[in-house]
């Protein structure tokens, strides 16, 4: 599988921006695990690369590589919409058989 390549575009430590960062980062961890780097970008810190990204509201999730490039706009909850958008596998479904003994 490519790696990922994702920068998450965030306006300071408002509550979007923790929860988009939560969402992103549990996301992640579920289907992706260690094939994607993540780079959190303050756009009250760094104003000039939300400029060059052309990012105009946050929080905004790019995804750079593998091509095409996306972007995602919002706090990024709806965690199937993200997958389609990513293209990244579904999440595995918890196994909820009971064990027979």
């Amino acid at each position: 599988m490519n790696k990922y390549k994702l920068t998450l575009y965030v306006t300071g430590k408002s509550s979007k921006s923790k929860k988009a960062i939560k969402n992103l980062n549990n996301l992640c961890k579920k289907v992706a695990s260690d094939t994607y780097t993540l780079e959190i970008v303050d756009t009250l810190e760094n104003p000039e690369r939300a400029e060059k990204a052309r990012v105009i509201a946050t929080p905004t999730l790019v995804k750079e590589f593998p091509l095409p490039a996306k972007r995602i706009v919002g706090d990024l909850s709806n965690e199937k919409k993200l997958l389609i958008s990513l293209d990244l596998p579904p999440v595995p479904e918890p196994d909820t058989e009971e064990v027979k003994q």
